[in-house]
């Protein structure tokens, strides 16, 4: 296997566990995203949305990973830390990631409404704040839409003005995405 091969299976495996994670959140009823903080090869914090058991709006599993992994690691470490998500951090888990100085963040697909890394503001590489992180995007893309779908076909009965969406049929179309990753730094 080549240097190539073995670090795209590096980051297959990597998003492959915050696709997971994504699951997870779909089953308890979260927004399905999900996301694994990796130092030194190693995952060392993981995170799903937790927003509406908690009826907390910052509970997002970027923040979850970085609090689980501040337990064992000291801040300094996440200079050396990539996030793998699901979805295009948000504008404030942007925000915090270059706040806290990752090092990279590898997402699945964008987050058209509130992307913090290039859909909506590009946070990540602004060079009058903070030192810049390298954002690569499009990484199991397909996946990470598909989790997205499954769970805005369902009812939201904890939603403000729930919306019945028992005729609505799951949209198994990519038309539009784009399937490998891409530096977007």
């Amino acid at each position: 296997m080549s240097a190539i091969e073995q670090e795209d299976s590096r980051h297959g495996y990597f998003m492959k566990q915050a696709l997971l994670m994504g699951e997870k959140a779909l089953e308890t009823g979260e927004t399905p995203v999900g996301c694994v903080l990796v130092y030194d090869n190693q995952i060392v914090g993981s995170g799903m949305n937790d927003t509406n058991r908690s009826m907390n709006g910052t509970r997002h599993a970027e923040f979850i990973a970085i609090q689980e992994m501040l337990r064992s690691y000291p801040k300094s470490t996440l200079r050396s830390t990539d996030l793998y998500v699901t979805v295009e951090p948000c504008v404030m888990c942007a925000s915090a990631l270059r706040q806290y100085q990752i090092r990279a963040v590898y997402f699945g697909c964008g987050n058209e409404r509130f992307g913090g890394t290039g859909s909506i503001l590009s946070l990540h590489s602004d060079f009058s704040i903070d030192p810049p992180y390298t954002v690569y995007s499009g990484l199991f893309s397909k996946e990470a839409v598909m989790l997205l779908r499954r769970f805005y076909i369902q009812e939201n009965e904890k939603a403000p003005r729930p919306r019945p969406k028992k005729n609505r049929e799951l949209n198994t179309r990519f038309d539009d995405i784009v399937e490998s990753y891409n530096h977007t730094a």
